[in-house]
């Protein structure tokens, strides 16, 4: 099956609404350097951008019974490769060793090892920024938590405040900081850094 010598994505998108791959292909070849550039800016890793982008088209494809009623498929597009690089930066840092493999791609992109300390730098200063936002008896609780150690049982002890209250402060202060810092930090920095607030 041909396709016309110009066509636009409404024209692709019908014929592979229709199972055509020809037309497939032409979506895929037109948009592959794009996504994965974009998918990039996020991830750091060639070979995971790659993937990703490989993922995008095959979601695409699998529903293609669908695709007419997309209007904006460039949009509809970078949404999904918006979303993929979220779900696998999460997945990253749920996982260790994964988290451990994107950071090693990241310092290697970036070409020098100083790079990792000015990430773990800008981090910390956010989280300070954040802390500094806080009540001061919650910045009260969560520093004696974060930065001495202490335990729930500890710093209820000290303040004279409750169990439950000292986990509340915890909690609510965590809700901000992240909060904060997904605001205020690039994406990917955010979330390999997020667990350890």
């Amino acid at each position: 099956m041909r396709l016309p010598a110009a066509h636009t994505d409404k024209d692709l998108l019908l014929q592979v609404s229709k199972g055509n791959e020809i037309a497939f292909k032409a979506l895929f070849d037109k948009y592959r350097q794009r996504l994965f550039y974009y998918i990039s800016h996020f991830i750091k890793s060639n070979q995971v951008a790659e993937e990703l982008v490989m993922d995008v088209f095959m979601k695409i494809w699998v529903g293609r019974s669908a695709v007419l009623q997309i209007t904006d498929f460039d949009a509809f597009l970078f949404r999904i490769a918006h979303n993929k690089s979220i779900d696998f930066l999460r997945s990253a840092a749920n996982d260790a060793r994964l988290k451990v493999l994107l950071w090693e791609q990241i310092q290697v992109v970036s070409g020098e090892r100083a790079d990792a300390a000015i990430l773990a730098s800008e981090f910390e200063q956010k989280i300070r920024e954040a802390v500094d936002l806080l009540s001061p008896q919650r910045r009260k609780v969560y520093l004696l938590r974060r930065e001495q150690d202490f335990t729930h049982d500890q710093i209820a002890a000290q303040l004279g405040i409750s169990r439950a209250t000292v986990n509340n402060h915890i909690v609510e202060a965590q809700r901000f900081i992240r909060s904060y810092l997904s605001k205020n930090m690039e994406i990917t920095s955010f979330i390999l850094f997020a667990t350890s607030v």
